[in-house]
């Protein structure tokens, strides 16, 4: 099966799920991180359930040679938890939190509301340029 047409469904379908569990609305997800004021649960929910799935792509994973579309797998080498691991996860965390968006509900707000999410958009794009042009020491 083609490659691109296998990202496209999947990037639909991503898109579709947040979109129909709200994920996609930035005063929902700033609502979960309230957690003193009027706290709202559903996220938990969501990635509650989002565990359920992945749990049985891991166990079809193991008994797979390759993956349906790409020669190898292509997974991460390594666990180390390093410096720019960490202001990374950070500054992820914080953006999120200020927005209320990550980069998947973004990337999909786009269909839904492009001048409100546009300058979110850029930012990240422009920190994904930033990242891939500057180099990062991890010492």
């Amino acid at each position: 099966m083609n490659r691109t047409l296998i990202a496209l469904v999947s990037g639909l379908l991503f898109g579709a799920g947040l979109a129909f569990s709200g994920m996609s609305d930035p005063a929902r997800v700033q609502a979960f991180l309230d957690l003193f004021g009027k706290w709202d649960p559903t996220l938990a929910f969501v990635m509650g359930g989002a565990i359920v799935p992945m749990a049985f792509a891991w166990m079809i994973k193991s008994r797979l040679s390759s993956p349906l579309a790409a020669p190898t797998f292509d997974l991460p080498g390594t666990a180390k938890l390093d410096r720019p691991l960490a202001i990374g996860a950070i500054m992820f965390g914080m953006g999120w939190g200020i927005a209320g968006l990550c980069p998947g509900p973004a990337l999909a707000d786009l269909a839904i509301a492009p001048l409100a999410v546009l300058p979110f958009v850029a930012a990240m794009f422009a920190g994904m340029a930033a990242h891939r042009f500057i180099p990062v020491s991890s010492k």
